[in-house]
């Protein structure tokens, strides 16, 4: 349980970065090179190479070298743990979306019965 928490510290943590989702996006379109995915930010190759060390710490991505190049993969796993950890939550949202609804039908009905 707590590796789980750990894993997922280290997940959100990793997302809180703006540079960082960027890639992720990128990487939901297939492998891509630190090169490739440092271009469309404006970034220096060692600050995009930092940002993927996060995300491979993170276990969000999977690094391989060809020849001279390190290619970087989007390895979704933990991404789904992250997804299931919230959506235990969806059932809460979504009762308290239902319960606020409800509150607000009736001092609605309420205004409109004073008002007559």
């Amino acid at each position: 349980m707590v590796e789980q928490l750990n894993d997922l510290d280290a997940t959100f943590g990793a997302l809180s970065d703006p540079s960082r989702r960027a890639m992720l996006a990128e990487l939901t379109l297939g492998e891509r090179s630190v090169s490739d995915l440092a271009a469309p930010l404006s970034m220096s190759l060692a600050g995009a190479s930092k940002h993927v060390q996060v995300l491979e710490r993170a276990g969000l991505v999977r690094r391989r070298k060809h020849g001279r190049q390190q290619m970087i993969a989007l390895d979704a796993a933990r991404l789904k743990r992250a997804h299931d950890w919230l959506d235990k939550y969806r059932v809460f949202w979504s009762s308290a979306h239902y319960a606020l609804e409800q509150a607000l039908k009736e001092e609605k009905s309420d205004e409109h019965g004073r008002s007559a």
